[in-house]
Parts: structure tokens; C-alpha cells; sequence
């Protein structure tokens, strides 16, 4: 009964009413336990179908917190007969029946699929999701749903997070720095008037005097007014007089909410206690189905306790399921048992869901409470170590920090000298290598291979400890162990192979090319006709990298055909294939084979995306930027650089993306946006070390161009390592600024690498660069014009330009009889310049000419506008066109063969450019812009 709540009430119902016309928000309900948040978010959701509303409905519970993803899942399953097959595959997912090789992250994964789905329920109609108890979700939960909350603007969506005051966790304040003010509901206690009218709705009659004092102590909180007047009633203290005045007869009452609820549970017979008990094992919603599996009981026999807690008030329908009415009334009965009992109860309900094949994290629910109670003598049971062991590495994947709690406890409680103990510590390792401790990960592995024997887990137990050293910089210290190993007897064909890749990727990991192509080709050599699939892709994987390398990038593509074609379809080597793919992506854009380029990095983003690797994902995005602000297409690199978050990727890809930002910002002449993204990087670029980024030091070198240092700017990029692997970009950009100042040394060294960059080489770009930087060098505008063809042939627009630029001045600085061909260079480079609204290199060029007496310029046009119709970048024009269509985001990302979440950024970019809220108003000022347009 909602009572008190009138205007709360109008306010959700007017923004349901918004979502049904197209324009999304993201809400938040907060308010202590029993105020009534449920009870008001319920009514505004009844208004919904009559609104054209969908409402799905999920919610968290304290103890499903170390499982990701269950609140949304129960929300988005649907109730109809039919399944819907699309939860059923993120089920699966989670369930590890779909992709999990070692180091996936399903949660990850089946996160990217829960945003999908909702998208494309919304598009069926519009909806309202609401997690309930969103204290109580898991991190992975509220990350999504964060994430929803960015986008709502995009979707006809009402988003609805309810949720106490406490606990009130880091990830939970951000929701609140999300939500502005005006979409929070605080409810707060019930005023005197509510109260005593929502007596009188419960006890039937105007509250007399007693009762109103005994409800004003109840401080306004309508669960335990309920509780307190439903005791008073079962108690027979109520009689209404003629007056239709409820009066108390005088009888002890509750003075606490849980004592109120503990004499409603008190009134039940010991039957369906019982029956309660086990259901309160399995959470505040249960499936009746795993109810009957736990207790061992028919639904017959079920069915009189499940009847008389519905008639109690205990229990009510949830779906297809039952739930307790209120999460007190659940923690009441949880808490009344024992912990010795409680944790007997789970390990019996987690041993008969396990034999009945239900989920792995159904199973691994009823286990927690074992590892987590501060009883540390509880054992993990004989039948719980042998299902680790056949569910770790999907566990690991889908809930790495459960996975951790589960296997610590697991390899405690069994002797180390055996090989199943070896095999649970080998995956333990891999949890926490999971959660991101790799410095446990690694003594976990150590520790383990002091005491197994078996070289199959010895090997999974390097590779753990390769991975981890090759992340933390200490690979050369592990090198004599991995010689070692190969001398121990006993080893096959594929172990020794193994260990010889482990070995090559540790000289990979040391910058040892010359070793790593060795250990990698000798792998192969081992194996001969022993087919290992993952000794053989990672051995090719070593020697492709060696080719890149060492700049041999023709050589290399074979290589990616042949790896790729042994790992493809194996989910144990996803993050391989991720990798492969990745790497073939930069050397198509480095063979100027820019469209193969991009296809494969969209091939890898496509896979990332659905097997949930972050890292890889951020990784393929960021190729997607740097072969995009190569080919011209500054507006989409810059939206590639906001897709994934920066505190989600490898600091190497946080400075690469932003250095792309910068330095196109640089070149349009917006300074603060360039240091803005400047300043960003800085904070990651200390967690890199060494690293070489050649986007961010050519971004730096930028920012003092732009403060008319080109002394400094030189300094920058010549503090490139030699021995590094720079790329043409900036050995031309050092040639330049070189030249510029007349430091001729510089110049000739820098053309003398490209020449031999460049010799029997039939790459475009590198052939254009020798040519640019010997031009440089003789200040020959010929040759300076033959390498801005070049560099048309490469489709690299920003270098054509300044081999244009540097051909002009060459011309200009020659006789007068050449200021023709300076000028006919100076259009043609500042016509360049603003096709790519390099507004700072135009009014640069200009600058020049004049100082040149060369005043007349061309007219460019350039888009100046930034709101309005007029501002949208061709592909948010396209974009914008397929949102008017009716498109969703993924179908307008296969629509384009852009990633989702590119989809989403460029479709914020367009609200905030329109400076409208929702899709339906894109299609509203787009048939406003076509009106004006005639």
C-alpha cells in the first residue's frame, strides 16, 4: 500500500511517460531499509503498459555479490512461454559453454551482450529497467548500468537504480556524480498525517489514541508500520468501536522491526519454516525448481509451505519465481540459523544443485559462505575440489574473485605433492592473474612448481609465470629456469616445444629479436609432425612479430595467415587470435593497404567485444585511431579514442589515444582541447617508463610548435632511442623541423635511415619519405613535388600536405621565375590542409606566404560551424540518416562495420552537436533541416 508518496509517485510516472515519447534518464531511489523505495517504484512501473512501456525488473542480493551480471540477467529474461534465445547465449556464455579460454573475461563479454540486448529491446518498444537493491550487485552490474545511464539519451529507456543509503561503495558514488540531482528520488520517513492514514488503511478504522502512539514510534517507516499493525492483528488487539475507532485491548507488541517481523515469522508451522530456511539459502528470489533440488522434496510436497508463506505475507510471486516480500523478512530467517548450520545447509544445497548440472554459479553461491565465515577449520569438501576442477577456468572467466576464494580455500585444505593439487594451484594463479594480482599469480606458480612433477601442469604453470614477468618487466630473471626446464627427463615433443616458445616470447618480452626468432623457429622444428595447436600459434605469433620488427612487412603476412589459420575456432586461443589480428591490422597500414587494415581491425574489435577482452578491444580501437588519423579521417579517429574508457585500458593504449586526439586537435588550432588530452596522457605516461608512443611524442613535439619552439620540438623527437623502432611519421616530422632550423647534421642522418628504409622497398609512403627528406636535404622542390605524389598514392593526406608545404617554400626561396610553382604548391597544400579543418596549419601556411609576398590566397571553405545540422561530420551524417531510418546502434554498426560502442560515441556527439535529447528529436531536426533546405 503506498501512502505518502504522492508527488515521488507523479514524478516517476511523468518519466515513464518520457521514455514511452523517446526520451531516455537514468533515476536513482535511495532511502533507508523499509521506506518504501520497492513499494513506489512498483506503483510508477503498473502505469507503464498503459504508457507503452516494457519493465523488466531485476535485483541484487548480498549473497550473489562475487557473481557478475545476475541482477540484469533476471531482469531481461523473459517470462512469456517462448525463450528468448538471446539471454539464453548470455547464460550460456557465463556458463562457459560459449568462449572462455584461459585469461577471457566472460563477465566482460556477456556485459557488451546484456548493452546490446537492451538496446534492441528498446527498440522493440520502449522500456523501464530497474535493478533493485543496487547495494547489494555485483561490480560488474553496476558498471553496466553506469554505462546505460551515459547512454539513455540514446534510447527510449527509463533506467531505475534503487538503493540504501549503506553500503555505499566507490562505484556506487560514481552513479551518483552520473544521475544529476534532479533524477534522484530521496524518500524519506512518512509525515504524521501518512502515518496515521496508512494505520487506518491497515487496521481498518481511524487510529485511536494508543495505536497512534504506538505507530508514531514506528519514526514513519511503513514496513514496520505494516509489520507492526499485521502483529497487532494476528494478535487479536485490535478492536474497531463504533465509532469505527481502532482501539488497542492491551497486549505486548513489537518494539523493532525485526521483532515485528520475527512474530510474523513466528505465527508459521515449523514445516514451512523449515522450507523458508533453505529458500533463504538460495537469496531474496529463488527458482522453485532449484528449491526442490536442494531440499530434496517434490513440488508436491512443497506446495502446503509455499501456500501458507504466501498467505503470511513471507512470500510473493516473482515472475516465473518466488521471492520474500521484503529482504528483512529473508535476512531474519538467514540469520535465526546457526553459521556451523547455515554453512552445512549451503554445502548440502551446493552438492545437490552441483549433481543436478546447475550452473556453475548457482554452485559456486551456496559454496562462498564456506570460504568467507571466519571459521577458517571448514573444509572444502571432497566432491567440491573434483567440480573446481572441472569448472575452474569458466569460473575464472566469468567470476575471477569468487574463482579466488573458492581455489585459495581448495588448495589448503589438499596435500601440494599431488597433481590435482598442482592442477588447482595452476589455476588459482589464473584467478588472480584475473583480478589483476600478478604478483600473486606469479608466487602462487613459483610455489606450485616447487613441489609438481606432472609437465603438463608445469608447463601451464611457466606460461603463468612467463605472462607475469612479461607484465612486470622481470623476464630476463626467469630465463635460466625456462633453459632448465628443457633438460629435465621425461619431456615430449610438445612440452619441449612449449617451453621453447615460452623462451622466445620471453626475448620478445626483452626486445632479444634475434634470440626470439631463433627459440621460435627451433619450436617449430621440435614439433615436426606433433600438432599443437598452441605451441605452434604462438611460435608464429613470435616470428610474425620478429618481421614487424625488424620492418619486413611483407614477410610478415604470411605469417598472420598461417598462425591464424591454426588457432581459428579455438576458444582456448582467443586472446591469440586477438593478437594476430591486431598485429596484422598495423602491418596492412604499414604496406598502405589501408582498407585490408581496417577490416582487420574491426575483425578484432568484433571478437574482443564478444569474448569480453577489454585490454584487446582498446588495443584494436586504438589501430582503428592511428590508421584513421593517417587516412584523413580525423573526425572518426576522434570518436574511436572515447570508446573505451581510459582506466579500462593498458597505459601504453591511454597515452597512444590520446596522442592521436592531440595531435589533431593541434592541427585544427584548438590548443586547450590538445593539452587537455596532453595532460591525460601525463598521468599514465609515468606507468609506461621507456615505452616509446609515437603518437604522444609526436603530439608533444606539437605542443612546442605550437608555442613557436621549434628548437624544442626537434629536441623532443630526436630524444627517440636510435635503436627504436620509429615510425615514417616521425623521421619525417624530425627531417622537417630539422631543416626548419637549419640543423643540415640532422638532416642528412635522417634521410641517410630513410634511404635505407626505403631501398628495393615498393611501399608508397616509405619510398614518398625517402624522397620528402632528401628534398629537404637538397631543398629540392622537384623532388619535394615527387614525394607529395608519393604520399597520394599512399592516401596519407597530412604528409602530401607538407611535402606540398616544403615544395612551395623550396620554390618560393628559389628565383622569382618559380613564384608561380610556389603558388600553385601553396593551393594545393593549403587546399589539403583544410579538407582536414587544419585550420592551424592554414593560417600558418598563409602566414608564410605573405612574409613571402605571395598575399593572395585561396578561398577554402572549412567547416567553421560547430552546432546545427551543419556541424555533423559525414559520418555522423550518416549516422544521423540511419537513427532517422529507425536503426539501432548495433544495427547501425553492422550497418557501417563500426563497433557498438563507436556507434554510441558518435551518436552522443550528435545530440550534443543537435542539442537535442533523445533519437526521436534527430528525427525531428532532421526533417526541420530538410524543410530549410528546400
Amino acid at each position: 500500500m503506498l501512502v505518502g508518496r504522492d508527488g515521488e509517485l507523479s514524478r516517476l510516472v511523468a518519466w515513464i511517460r518520457d521514455a514511452a515519447a523517446g526520451r531516455g534518464r537514468a533515476v536513482l531511489v535511495d532511502g533507508e531499509p523499509g521506506i518504501g523505495k520497492s513499494a513506489l517504484v512498483r506503483a510508477a512501473c503498473a502505469t507503464a503498459a498503459d504508457a507503452g512501456c516494457q519493465v523488466f525488473w531485476g535485483a541484487g542480493d548480498e549473497l550473489g555479490q562475487p557473481l557478475p551480471l545476475l541482477p540484469l540477467l533476471d531482469a531481461l529474461q523473459v517470462t512469456q512461454v517462448t525463450r528468448d534465445p538471446r539471454r539464453d547465449a548470455i547464460s550460456e556464455l557465463l556458463g562457459g559453454s560459449a568462449v572462455a579460454g584461459k585469461g577471457a573475461d566472460l563477465a566482460a563479454a556477456a556485459a557488451e551482450q546484456l548493452i546490446t540486448l537492451v538496446d534492441e529491446l528498446c527498440q522493440d518498444e520502449p522500456a523501464v529497467l530497474v535493478v533493485d537493491e543496487l547495494q547489494w550487485a555485483d561490480r560488474t552490474t553496476v558498471a553496466v548500468w553506469s554505462r546505460l545511464a551515459r547512454s539513455v539519451r540514446q534510447l527510449p529507456l527509463l533506467l531505475i537504480g534503487v538503493l540504501r543509503p549503506v553500503p555505499r561503495r566507490d562505484d556506487l558514488r560514481s552513479l551518483f556524480r552520473i544521475v544529476g540531482p534532479a533524477e534522484r528520488v530521496r524518500l524519506g520517513r512518512l509525515a504524521e498525517p501518512a502515518v496515521l492514514e496508512l494505520v487506518a488503511a491497515l487496521a481498518g478504522g481511524k487510529p485511536g489514541a494508543e495505536l497512534a502512539r504506538l505507530a508514531d514510534d514506528a519514526a514513519g517507516n511503513p514496513l514496520y508500520l505494516t509489520e507492526l499493525v499485521d502483529a497487532l492483528a494476528r494478535s487479536s488487539c485490535l478492536e474497531v468501536d463504533t465509532a469505527g475507532v481502532v482501539e488497542l485491548t492491551g497486549a505486548a507488541t513489537p518494539d523493532s522491526l525485526p521483532e515485528a517481523i520475527a512474530d510474523r515469522l513466528g505465527f508459521l508451522t515449523e514445516a514451512a519454516r523449515g522450507v523458508l530456511r533453505a529458500a533463504a539459502l538460495l537469496g531474496v528470489g529463488f527458482s522453485v525448481a532449484d528449491l526442490v533440488t536442494v531440499t530434496n522434496s517434490s513440488l508436491a510436497e512443497l506446495l502446503p509451505a509455499l501456500d501458507e508463506a504466501r498467505a503470511a505475507g513471507v512470500l510473493v510471486a516473482a515472475g516465473d519465481d518466488l521471492a520474500f516480500r521484503h529482504p528483512l523478512i529473508r535476512t531474519a530467517l538467514y540469520d535465526e540459523m546457526p553459521t556451523a548450520v547455515r554453512i552445512a545447509w549451503h554445502q548440502a544445497a551446493a552438492w545437490a544443485l552441483a549433481e543436478a548440472s546447475a550452473p556453475v554459479e548457482r554452485v559456486a553461491r551456496q559454496l562462498l559462505p564456506m570460504v568467507s565465515t571466519t571459521d577458517s577449520r571448514v573444509p572444502v569438501p571432497p566432491w567440491a575440489v573434483r567440480w573446481l576442477l572441472d569448472v575452474a577456468t569458466p569460473l575464472i572467466g566469468q567470476a575471477p574473485v569468487a574463482a579466488v576464494a573458492l581455489l585459495r580455500r581448495a588448495v589448503r585444505d589438499a596435500p601440494l605433492d599431488d597433481t590435482v593439487t598442482g592442477t588447482l594451484a595452476c589455476r588459482l594463479a589464473d584467478a588472480y592473474y584475473g583480478v589483476g594480482n600478478v604478483a600473486q599469480a606469479e608466487r602462487i606458480a613459483l610455489r606450485a612448481l616447487d613441489r609438481v612433477r606432472d609437465p603438463d601442469v608445469r608447463v601451464d604453470l611457466y606460461t603463468t609465470v612467463v605472462q607475469c614477468r612479461g607484465l612486470t618487466g622481470c623476464s630476463a630473471d626467469f630465463l635460466p629456469e625456462l633453459n632448465n626446464a628443457l633438460t629435465q627427463p621425461g619431456l615430449q615433443a610438445r612440452h619441449r616445444a612449449r617451453l621453447l616458445v615460452l623462451i622466445a616470447r620471453t626475448h620478445r618480452y626483452l626486445g632479444e629479436i634475434d634470440d626470439a626468432d631463433r627459440f621460435a623457429t627451433a619450436a617449430l622444428a621440435e614439433l615436426g609432425p606433433v600438432e599443437d595447436r598452441w605451441a605452434t600459434g604462438w611460435a608464429l605469433h613470435v616470428l610474425s612479430f620478429v618481421a614487424m620488427v625488424r620492418g619486413e612487412w611483407a614477410g610478415a603476412l604470411p605469417l598472420f595467415e598461417r598462425a591464424m589459420a591454426v588457432v581459428r575456432g579455438d576458444p582456448a586461443l582467443t586472446d591469440l587470435t586477438l593478437q594476430l589480428r591486431i598485429n596484422q591490422s598495423v602491418t596492412f597500414g604499414a604496406l598502405d593497404r589501408h582498407t585490408d587494415a581496417l577490416a582487420a581491425a574491426a575483425q578484432a574489435r568484433e571478437l574482443a567485444e564478444r569474448t569480453g577482452s577489454v585490454a584487446r578491444l582498446s588495443q584494436a580501437q586504438s589501430a582503428v585511431g592511428q590508421l584513421l588519423l593517417a587516412a584523413g579521417r580525423w573526425d572518426d579517429a576522434l570518436a574511436e579514442v572515447d570508446v573505451v574508457a581510459d582506466d579500462r585500458k593498458d597505459p601504453a593504449v591511454v597515452c597512444g589515444d590520446h596522442g592521436v586526439a592531440a595531435i589533431i586537435h593541434f592541427h585544427r588550432g584548438e590548443t586547450a582541447a590538445a593539452r587537455r588530452h596532453l595532460d591525460i596522457a601525463a598521468l599514465y605516461s609515468e606507468r609506461i617508463g621507456d615505452q616509446f608512443v609515437e603518437c604522444l611524442v609526436r603530439a608533444c613535439s606539437l605542443a612546442f610548435e605550437h608555442a613557436s619552439a621549434p628548437e624544442r620540438a626537434l629536441a623532443v623527437l630526436t630524444a627517440v632511442p636510435a635503436g627504436e623502432d620509429a615510425g615514417e611519421e616521425l623521421l619525417g616530422d624530425t627531417a622537417r623541423l630539422a631543416a626548419t632550423i637549419g640543423d643540415v647534421r640532422t638532416v642528412a642522418a635522417i634521410e641517410a635511415r630513410a634511404r635505407a628504409i626505403a631501398a628495393e622497398s615498393a611501399i608508397p609512403h616509405r619510398r614518398a619519405l625517402a624522397l620528402y627528406c632528401r628534398g629537404l636535404l637538397e631543398r629540392d622542390p622537384t623532388m619535394l613535388l615527387r614525394a607529395a605524389d608519393g604520399y597520394r598514392d599512399a592516401a596519407r593526406p597530412l604528409s602530401r600536405a607538407k611535402a606540398l608545404e616544403a615544395a612551395a617554400i623550396a620554390f618560393a626561396e628559389a628565383r622569382a621565375e618559380d613564384r608561380g610553382s610556389a603558388r600553385a604548391a601553396f593551393t594545393h597544400a593549403i587546399d589539403l590542409y583544410a579538407e582536414l579543418d587544419a585550420q592551424w596549419d592554414v593560417a600558418r601556411l598563409r602566414a608564410l606566404f605573405r612574409a613571402f609576398g605571395i598575399r593572395r590566397g585561396p578561398k577554402v571553405k572549412h567547416r567553421q560551424v560547430t552546432h546545427g545540422w551543419d556541424s555533423l561530420t559525414p559520418t555522423e551524417g550518416r549516422i544521423a540518416a540511419l537513427v532517422v531510418e529507425g536503426l539501432s546502434n548495433p544495427q547501425i554498426a553492422g550497418r557501417l562495420y563500426l563497433s557498438p560502442r563507436t556507434v554510441g560515441t558518435h551518436v552522443s556527439h550528435i545530440l550534443s552537436k543537435l542539442g537535442v535529447h533523445s533519437r526521436i528529436d534527430i528525427a525531428r531536426e532532421a526533417a526541420r533541416h530538410q524543410s530549410a533546405s528546400g
